[in-house]
């Protein structure tokens, strides 16, 4: 879902077909080396993941003499990365004995029966009670298990371009208080500022969970309370006012030539032109966006800009009408999980200890741009002054919402991303995309819905 940046390290493709075959695989029945399966990015020029890996990969050997890390990086897009991480643990003779998990589909793997719950390790494990508990609750399972220790989180929020901003005699310290503003800048950058893109909502079955979550839900979970999923009901929402709102936004955006072209909106790579190309040179105003942004512009990132930090702000998302909590914030993030099928899941287990070190947490939370998910991190010098705007991304956190954490979510997502490309193509009206969605949802959850 997020895109990935900087410290270039230069280190082997992995194949992933040399991996699901290789004999033994797994850790090949070595009780002293445990296999770690981890998504690399899909941008050689990006590597820094890799470089923390191998650094931790190094500590924990030298401290566990005898002891030996196999790291196994899987470069694909993320849905393809779960396909073949999914596959992998399928079976004892290639299931790993730790991988990384976007936490959005923690539950799907946990009732196809690839996870192992984590409660009794944690329990003896005197850093857990650091963790933020919205975290803790975002690797929770219904059964009430845990079966991932997140390593971060992420906040998303409203990037402008100052100096196009100037020119379309907007303010620089500009901060809307409903969607109307929002709109009525992007059409004033629209006229006063030629040539330029007004308004990045991600859409689409292109960009993926990037689009649901980002465009999507950002724009739902201002529209009131338990908008997509309902608790208390346990059940998925239908005919939502604030559904078809949503998608009335999003439709808006680009029948009014507000967005980037609809070709370029649906390109599952926008994320990356996105940061790297129409930010930089100023072919951007606006972009609804993550926490990480900045990320790619840093410490030899994919595209060093330094001036980033003086040409572009940052404001609230703000909830449709302005209606209290006033603002409004997604978050995501992913968590180390053990395979159910691992052969050493007690070696793994010791190794997540040494990734989530203070030290190791703090680096990684640092050089991935991360939001972070430990209360000593988060008051961490080094963490407050690693980035401009970590304060403010992390002051979302407070108004930020998580992604219902049920099995089924990945195929709703699936479900959003068609509804939000029908009205960016303009193939339907917003009306019709939701009830098209609402049929959709009933099928998908076996009819377990709840009008609003």
């Amino acid at each position: 879902m997020r895109p990935t940046a900087p410290l270039a390290l230069t280190i082997a493709v992995t194949a992933l077909a040399a991996t699901l075959t290789a004999c033994g695989s797994g850790s090949g029945g070595d009780p002293d080396t445990v296999e770690v399966v981890y998504n690399r990015s899909t941008d050689n020029k990006i590597r820094f993941k890799d470089a923390y890996l191998e650094a931790v990969k190094r500590q924990f050997e030298k401290e566990n003499p005898g002891k030996k890390v196999k790291l196994v990086p899987i470069q694909a897009p993320d849905n393809d990365y779960a396909t073949k991480a999914q596959q992998m643990m399928r079976s004892p003779k290639t299931a790993p004995d730790l991988v990384y998990e976007d936490t959005f589909r923690i539950n799907s793997d946990i009732k196809a029966g690839y996870l192992k719950p984590l409660d009794d390790q944690l329990a003896g494990w005197d850093q857990w009670d650091r963790f933020v508990d919205t975290a803790k609750a975002a690797a929770k399972a219904e059964d009430g298990k845990t079966y991932g220790i997140p390593d971060g989180t992420d906040t998303r929020g409203l990037w402008f371009n100052k100096e196009i901003f100037a020119k379309a005699g907007l303010p620089a310290d500009w901060a809307p208080k409903n969607w109307a503003e929002i709109l009525d800048a992007a059409r004033t950058v629209k006229e006063k500022v030629p040539g330029v893109v007004p308004l990045n909502v991600y859409t689409g079955k292109g960009p993926g969970e990037a689009a649901v979550m980002q465009g999507f839900e950002m724009l739902l979970y201002g529209t009131g309370e338990d908008p997509l999923y309902d608790p208390s009901a346990r059940k998925w929402v239908t005919g939502a006012r604030g559904f078809e709102d949503a998608l009335d936004f999003v439709g808006t955006v680009y029948k009014e030539k507000l967005g980037p072209d609809v070709s370029d909106a649906l390109d599952p790579n926008v994320g990356t032109r996105v940061a790297t190309e129409w930010f930089p040179e100023g072919k951007l105003a606006i972009s609804l966006d993550g926490s990480w942004m900045g990320q790619n512009w840093i410490n030899k990132g994919p595209k060093e800009w330094p001036e980033w930090s003086e040409k572009l702000g940052q404001a609230p998302m703000p909830t449709q009408h302005g209606q209290a909590p006033g603002k409004v914030s997604m978050s995501g993030g992913w968590a180390w999980s053990i395979p159910a099928k691992a052969e050493n899941p007690d070696l793994a287990f010791e190794f997540v200890k040494t990734l989530q070190t203070r030290q190791n947490a703090t680096e990684w939370c640092v050089v991935g741009a991360q939001i972070a998910v430990r209360e000593d991190v988060a008051a961490d010098p080094r963490y407050l002054s690693s980035m401009p705007g970590i304060e403010f991304f992390t002051g979302l956190v407070r108004y930020t919402h998580y992604r219902p954490a049920l099995p089924v979510y990945p195929q709703v997502s699936t479900a959003i991303g068609e509804a939000m490309e029908q009205v960016t193509t303009q193939d339907a009206s917003a009306a019709d995309a939701a009830k098209a969605y609402d049929e959709q949802l009933r099928t998908i959850t076996d009819g377990a819905v709840v009008a609003k």
